[in-house]
């Protein structure tokens, strides 16, 4: 077994790694770039080597880096993550020619399976069906709608060499196809290093599924089991789970056998995916192999129990698996949460900056569930505009689908994230979608529940009556706490009233609270009573309640006479007044928001990367005006009504934060 071993990555992967690592007894080494250098990983690691300046084209994804830090290091193999180098078959042949094991698949297996063209060629001569789609290299935007045209839109243009969602674009008609091209082939050099495109039909309504494979290289290879990876946003995954709720027994089999099958025929060893379009009668179609490991194998590891990075470690070590397709029993259920910096509110744009608050919810048992954090950030820690914006994944495990999104939405409540956007309000409203509980769900989820984007979920009244309850009993709390204060105050004798008048999001509930042991009693205007007990001291942001002895997790932010309430993905603005200050804010006139109809504002920190107009312009909405780049991902402004451009405030190159003036209209 190795001594030591090289993670070639960053983030949350490099520290998954490094834990099972730890647990085999293998001393690990962390790479970090400049922007990386207080990072989670390079922490955690034995030891850690700088690898050069921020952007991953200058320090993650340079081979000749990884290769010094892998001779300064003396570490006997590299475990290469996701991403970045992990289907790179150069950097797989390398590392063969340094003698250093490659904690992966054979070169030829990334070669042929790693390069989504060539892997489709394949699948194709072994009979495996396939999307329809042009399998050869394109040239250019003109040639791409060509193409599209010819399969037929809407159409999928894809990076051969991509993953992560990274240089996919959907294109529904010959301007999308000329946009798409370039943006994906643009995406898929600055992430890959490889700017290669290829097209294919894009099959609508379909459900995103994928079997996990494990080969070892004495030819024995094992399927364990299916991951639903349906719930997408820009065909980046958000959700998933294990198994799925759609496939029956037989189906399972067929895909796991084909999956096998193919593994096989390119001799494949170590963890692998092989990824299915499935449509609504179960027929499934060959989409991709990904020659590594997924961001979602948490979800797999859960219900199999088995370490797929041990496994990958032992099979690269020249072990023989010690699992036979027999022994794979699939336990329960398990569901995983991807916690990213955007903002859900902005239409789901990046977000950056420092994380003032990070306190996720304790992993471990809860109650006859399991809940397992893998992350790579810390509280205080820096989000940085250069990488992937995911934070963590969040997983739970239940014996059954219910029970696994049940501890989610209790795990999602005590997931606190300050300091920059993130999705967490839109992770728990997807769990109390009657449609995703129901489990009738395909990769077409988001855009169907969420139409005009997200603003928030809905609260019932029940709730807001609920939450109002809790506001009222921390201000009864915090004011008696003022009562006890030492000094002159104390001789005051201040005493704390009984009635009062709660403003949940502008809705008035009237009530009055007689304060007991870890709580009080509550009695509303209109007869509703209730209990609220709780050991919550004011500063906490994290309140547990018990509410007629039922728990609540709320996350509550003091504000200027009350507090910001978060609870299943709404904010709602509380105010604890009384009856008398109630009376007068009935009187007050609301503030309305500034005008920027005439200004296009960057909707999130990132980098001009083009201007597309000049001052002068006569703009037609829809207009493409600006690109901007953030986190890897390039997004096109475009103009939401007919206009003149009367001042442009920023060129190329210039970075940008959020609400920042990039054009003025006249």
């Amino acid at each position: 077994m190795f001594k030591k071993i090289l993670i070639a990555n960053r983030g949350e992967i490099a520290c998954r790694v490094i834990k099972t690592a730890r647990k085999m007894g293998i001393e690990t080494v962390a790479v970090y770039s400049d922007a990386d250098r207080g990072a989670l990983h390079v922490s955690m690691a034995d030891e850690a080597i700088n690898i050069g300046p921020p952007p991953a084209n200058e320090s993650y994804i340079v081979i000749e880096k990884i290769m010094d830090a892998i001779a300064q290091s003396g570490a006997e193999a590299v475990h290469p993550g996701y991403g970045f180098l992990s289907e790179n078959p150069k950097f797989a042949e390398a590392l063969s020619k340094a003698k250093i094991a490659f904690i992966g698949p054979p070169v030829g297996a990334i070669e042929s399976m790693g390069d989504k063209i060539t892997s489709k060629k394949l699948a194709q001569e072994a009979g495996v069906s396939t999307v329809p789609g042009h399998m050869g290299l394109i040239e250019d935007a003109d040639e791409a709608v060509r193409i599209s045209s010819k399969i037929g839109y809407p159409v999928m243009i894809k990076a051969s060499a991509g993953g992560g969602g990274k240089g996919m674009r959907i294109a529904w008609n010959d301007e999308d196809a000329r946009d798409g091209f370039q943006a994906s082939k643009n995406e898929a050099a600055n992430s890959f290093g490889d700017d290669r495109i290829f097209i294919e039909k894009f099959v609508t309504q379909p459900r995103h599924i994928e079997i996990q494979v494990l080969a070892d290289s004495h030819g024995n290879c094992i399927y364990l089991g299916e991951r639903e990876c349906s719930i997408q946003r820009r065909n980046q995954k958000v959700i998933e789970e294990a198994p799925s709720p759609f496939l029956d027994e037989k189906t399972r089999k067929a895909m796991g056998e084909q999956a096998v099958a193919l593994a096989k025929a390119v001799d494949y060893a170590s963890a692998g995916t092989v990824e299915f379009i499935v449509d609504g009668d179960r027929n499934f179609y060959f989409l991709e192999m990904n020659t590594r490991l997924q961001v979602e194998h948490p979800v797999t590891e859960l219900i199999t129990d088995i370490d797929l990075v041990e496994q990958m470690i032992r099979v690269a070590a020249g072990e023989k698996l010690s699992i036979k397709q027999g022994d794979v029993k699939l336990n329960g259920w398990a569901m995983e949460s991807r916690l990213y910096a955007e903002d859900p509110y902005r239409n789901f744009l990046p977000s950056i900056g420092r994380l003032t608050r990070y306190r996720p919810p304790a992993e471990g048992k809860l109650g006859n569930a399991i809940i397992r954090n893998d992350t790579g950030v810390y509280d205080g820690g820096e989000i940085s505009m250069f990488y992937d914006p995911m934070i963590a994944k969040l997983c739970t495990w239940g014996a059954d689908r219910s029970k696994a999104i049940e501890a989610m939405r209790v795990a999602l409540d005590r997931f606190e994230v300050e300091g920059i956007g993130h999705n967490l309000p839109f992770l728990s409203t997807v769990m109390d979608n009657e449609r995703f509980v129901s489990g009738n769900i395909t990769t077409a989820f988001i855009e169907e529940e969420f139409p005009d984007g997200f603003s928030g979920a809905e609260t019932t009244e029940e709730n807001r009556r609920r939450l109002a309850a809790v506001a009222a009993v921390m201000n009864m709390i915090a004011q008696l706490r003022r009562t006890r204060i030492s000094g002159a105050m104390a001789n005051h004798k201040r005493r704390v009233g009984k009635e009062w008048v709660v403003c949940v999001n502008g809705e008035n509930f009237p009530l009055t609270l007689k304060a007991k042991n870890e709580g009080a009693k509550i009695r509303f205007g209109d007869g509703t009573k209730m209990k609220v007990l709780t050991n919550w001291r004011p500063g906490q942001r994290l309140v547990e309640v018990s509410v007629d002895g039922e728990p609540m997790a709320v996350k509550a932010v003091a504000t200027a006479g009350g507090y910001e309430l978060h609870y299943r993905g709404a904010t709602l603005s509380a105010h604890v007044l009384s009856p008398r200050m109630a009376q007068l804010n009935d009187l007050m006139i609301e503030k309305t928001p500034p005008d920027t109809s005439r200004q296009l504002l960057c909707p999130m920190p990132g980098l001009v990367v083009s201007i597309l107009v000049s001052e002068g312009d006569e703009i037609e909405e829809g207009q493409a005006l600006a690109t901007i780049e953030a986190m890897k991902m390039e997004n096109t402004l475009r103009a939401e009504k007919k206009s003149t451009v009367e001042k442009i405030c920023v060129k190329p190159g210039d970075s940008l934060a959020v609400d920042e003036i990039i054009l003025e209209f006249g």
